[in-house]
């Protein structure tokens, strides 16, 4: 008999944007019946602990969602194992410290550290790269709101040339080929998300992990101010009016905006795949919809092209501040993690591990599966 081995998917639930730190965690975990939260300092394993835990999950069968830092994008913050309802997270990193419809479990990782041989020096140190690290998050989301403004002024050319009449038309058409008559005699159950992340390493997708199940993914091509978002919410909508359930991911820049809807139902991903998040079609079931050949006037890149660089040039600009101000937060961070971690017994964190891995294989996993 082979092994099945589960899927680990990758998601974003907290972002820092346009419109300051914005966490969509409440919605993210909706549906969990088992909380373990895990309260510890930073720094402190975990992230580790966490795809550890992941990676024995996968092992067992099971589907997994992992839910990645923005500020770390390699760290783990929050597990989801799928079919048994279960989430495991960091209550620090996520800013998570409950769920209304779960039970609770707290895992106190916070013995293994000694927080009390932290000299008085270290501690004013800590405290200063705490004020450093909230100064420089202020200055990034600053620098967010100044490239959305122009970021408006950029869509302003591409609205203003748009045909509104084909943009409800193509609306109507494509929602008649997604969904035809069909409907589903249940409420639906929508879910919010991020796409992707701001960074310190820049933007942040896994787009590619989380439609690797799609049948049918369709990729929107456009510029700013085309339609693509407004196009993603009228979809969302008709797919729950009709009972489809939809995975909803807001844009890790501008939260209010929409970049992709799963309907995991029809085998369906549509994605804005502009930049920075720009993919191409490469499986059978991908197709092209370029929302600017569509519905804009011809001729539009070519006749505003002098202040089209100047907006692109000024926005760039912008970002490369943001994320420069989420690297030097990301520095403090770390700072502040080895300072604990200097004062952190990792064999007892190891035995915390075991026995939070104990508890989840007795509860948890059924009988004929333990090991």
């Amino acid at each position: 008999m082979i092994a099945m081995t589960g899927t680990a998917y990758r998601y974003f639930a907290r972002g820092h944007t346009a419109r300051g730190g914005y966490s969509l965690y409440a919605s993210a975990l909706q549906g969990v019946r088992k909380l373990f939260m895990i309260q510890g300092y930073p720094g402190t394993g975990q992230s580790e602990m966490l795809r550890r835990l992941g990676e024995r999950m996968t092992a067992r069968g099971l589907d997994i969602q992992l839910f990645h830092s923005p500020l770390h994008p390699g760290e783990i913050e929050a597990v989801i194992v799928t079919d048994l309802k279960t989430a495991f997270v960091d209550g620090a990193a996520s800013g998570i410290s409950e769920i209304d419809s779960a039970e609770t479990a707290v895992i106190d990782w916070r013995s293994a550290t000694d927080a009390g041989r932290i000299s008085g020096a270290m501690r004013a140190s800590m405290d200063a790269w705490e004020e450093r690290r909230r100064e420089a998050l202020s200055h990034a989301y600053d620098a967010f709101a100044e490239a959305l403004r122009i970021h408006d002024e950029w869509e302003s050319f591409y609205i203003s040339n748009m045909d509104f009449r084909k943009a409800d038309e193509l609306a109507n058409e494509l929602a008649d080929s997604l969904f035809g008559d069909r409907t589903l005699s249940k409420q639906a159950a929508v879910r919010h998300l991020f796409l992707g992340a701001a960074t310190p390493e820049g933007a942040v997708d896994h787009i590619q992990n989380l439609t690797s199940a799609a049948e049918k993914r369709i990729f929107i091509k456009g510029r700013a101010g085309t339609g693509k978002s407004t196009l993603l919410k009228r979809l969302a909508a008709e797919g729950g009016n009709r009972g489809f359930d939809v995975e909803t991911f807001h844009c890790g820049f501008d939260p209010n905006s929409l970049d992709m809807l799963i309907f995991p139902e029809l085998g369906l991903a549509i994605f804005d795949s502009t930049a920075p998040h720009e993919h191409f079609p490469e499986l059978a079931g991908d197709t092209v919809l370029d929302m600017y050949a569509r519905l804009v006037s011809p001729g539009i890149d070519e006749r505003y092209e002098a202040e089209l660089n100047r907006l692109k040039q000024r926005y760039a600009n912008q970002m490369r501040g943001a994320t420069s101000h989420l690297a030097e937060a990301g520095e403090m961070d770390d700072r502040i993690g080895a300072a604990f971690a200097a004062v952190t017994d990792f064999s007892a964190v190891d035995r915390v591990q075991r026995r939070l891995e104990s508890a989840v294989e007795d509860l948890f996993l059924p009988s004929n599966a333990r090991g």
